[in-house]
């Protein structure tokens, strides 16, 4: 199959369905707010875990109609991540997607209230739409929910900023590219899984390989900001030695790093030997996930 035409398509898909499940306000004073979020969520990007979502959902049988509302929740909450990872708090990041930095732009204050807005936003979203299966879209946002806090994506960025500078072994790094990452990565897929009807043992071999993928896509980020192109990933590079992140070539060099991350992607393939050719773009994404240039 051709990954590119089919990653385009959902993107256009899922960017029109942004939309439509963007909050507006006709109410002036909130205006810099919704500005400010909506500068963040329509700033471009891959759409990669809503396009999880959906391909999941596609692997048992479902179509993006299914979950076309919980992967645009995805994208807030991914969204709202990046804000506040970009923060001076945080990472420190001028240059997001090409663009400046949120808060380069608004001010930390409402940059912190934008994400603080994406992410409730998004659980207002999977709420609304309502859902064929309630108990389907329970489990969901539970699973979403947990990947997101401080169980998750929250706690990975916790050890993460405590880790900077520090001599860390290999297993706290994978805790928290496991955690940081891969968690939503991971929450993403199943959740289009759960949503289109997958049987048990579907949906746990979707999860196995969501979290093969997860990891594998943060030792490519991790590769990217050593080697990367400023030009085509929109932001910097070597910023991850300058503020003494560990990351995976840090500790173990590029080729070992690169030799991890086909070896996760290898098996993440392997766990889709269940499904037939309707799992072929989760086949083909997680191949792009290493081949990526940005």
């Amino acid at each position: 199959m051709d990954i590119k035409a089919y990653l385009e398509q959902k993107r256009e898909l899922i960017d029109k369905a942004l939309k439509k499940h963007f909050l507006e306000s006709k109410e002036e004073l909130l205006k810099r707010l919704k500005e400010s979020m909506k500068y963040s969520l329509f700033a471009g990007g891959k759409r990669l875990r809503p396009i999880l979502c959906i391909a999941g959902a596609e692997a048992v049988g479902g179509s993006s109609e299914d979950v076309l509302s919980v992967a645009c929740a995805l994208e807030f909450i991914h969204t709202y991540s990046l804000i506040h990872d970009d923060l001076p708090a945080m990472d420190d990041d001028d240059m997001r997607r090409g663009l400046p930095t949120n808060h380069k732009v608004f001010g930390e204050a409402m940059a912190l209230l934008a994400g603080d807005g994406l992410l409730t936003d998004a659980f207002y979203i999977m709420t609304k739409q309502g859902c064929k299966n309630p108990e389907r879209l329970i489990r969901v946002i539970n699973l979403i929910a947990e990947a997101a806090g401080s169980n998750g994506m929250v706690g990975g960025q916790a050890v993460d900023i405590e880790s900077e500078g520090m001599d860390v072994d290999i297993s706290t790094l994978e805790f928290i590219h496991c955690h940081k990452t891969g968690a939503l990565i991971k929450a993403s897929v199943t959740s289009g899984a759960i949503l289109a009807g997958a049987k048990e043992h579907e949906i746990k071999a979707i999860s196995n390989y969501g979290i093969n993928i997860g990891l594998a896509f943060q030792i490519a980020d991790d590769i990217l900001n050593v080697i990367g192109d400023p030009k085509l990933l929109g932001k910097s590079v070597g910023s991850d030695i300058e503020k003494q992140k560990i990351t995976y070539p840090s500790i173990l060099g590029l080729d070992k790093s690169k030799q991890i991350q086909e070896e996760l992607v290898k098996k993440a393939i392997s766990f889709l030997n269940i499904f037939d050719s309707k799992a072929d773009p989760l086949r083909e994404i997680a191949k792009y996930i290493i081949e990526r240039k940005k």
